[in-house]
């Protein structure tokens, strides 16, 4: 992109203009979290992107990919250090925080793949830990500098487990702990006016997904019973609702479960196809 072009996109007046925001989980151009740091650039957000690991070249190459090249931190979200680290960095940059996602998740092979009742508690713990509680982890390391913009929008990305999945196993219990942990964080934040949701998406082809065993069941079901069509390769739209909630667009959306799915969870059985 051009430096024209770059600075059209830092200056556009768009429903993030002026905001500062911390995108986590940026692993490929294929992943929600690009399409949401894509999104809040093109509506005007200035953007920090972090991968962690030996992920971390590919979250450099993704970042070259925006429409304005993103600065990358390092960030293991279970390191307190690097956690210190990362808000360090964007409080001598930005001296704020308006918004983050957390696109945060993993857990161990045996956590998944239907072996549910096999479960070693350690690995039921590390699902626990790296999906759900890190979720309080950046609330409370942010904290700091989202009450230095006077307030903003902490939003996580979430796969709706109120009804028990094939495959999904712990990952799915803690992706319920998610939603916990996003109402409390709701509550013990909104004094700060700080507000806290999640995103329930749909199935999405991402590198996440498809390290789960199985998990193309779910792309099977999806359009028998959404009533809008659903799209696994389009993570776009998840992006931009995303977007929506980091903005100041939904000023009174706290501790929500804001489901882009294209219907699915409201809808029991799909329809008997008429003769």
């Amino acid at each position: 992109m051009s430096d024209d072009a770059a600075d059209a996109v830092h200056n556009a007046t768009g429903l993030l203009h002026d905001k500062k925001l911390l995108i986590t989980g940026v692993l490929n151009d294929k992943s929600i979290a690009w399409y949401a740091a894509r999104n809040a650039q093109e509506q005007g957000a200035e953007v920090v992107v972090t991968g962690f690991g030996r992920g971390l070249r590919l979250t450099e190459r993704a970042a070259k990919r925006l429409p304005v090249e993103a600065d990358v931190l390092e960030l293991d979200i279970n390191d307190p250090t690097q956690v210190e680290s990362v808000v360090a960095d964007l409080d001598d940059r930005w001296g704020r925080v308006d918004g983050a996602l957390h696109a945060i998740a993993f857990a161990p092979d045996d956590a998944l793949g239907g072996n549910f009742l096999n479960t070693p508690p350690e690995s039921a713990q590390t699902a626990f830990m790296t999906s759900a509680y890190s979720y309080k982890t950046l609330a409370v390391a942010l904290r700091p500098l989202m009450q230095k913009a006077g307030g903003g929008s902490l939003v996580a990305l979430d796969f709706d487990n109120s009804q028990a999945w094939p495959v999904y196993d712990w990952m799915g219990v803690a992706k319920m702990a998610l939603q916990a942990v996003t109402r409390y964080l709701a509550r013990d934040l909104g004094g700060d006016s700080i507000r806290v949701n999640v995103v329930a998406a749909g199935p999405l082809g991402t590198v996440a997904a498809k390290s789960i065993p199985g998990f193309d069941v779910f792309d099977k079901i999806w359009n028998t019973r959404s009533p809008l069509h659903w799209d696994a390769a389009n993570p776009d739209p998840v992006g931009r609702m995303v977007c929506v909630l980091l903005s100041d667009w939904a000023p009174m959306t706290t501790g929500e479960v804001v489901h882009v799915d294209a219907g699915f969870h409201a809808v029991a059985a799909a329809a008997e196809p008429e003769d």
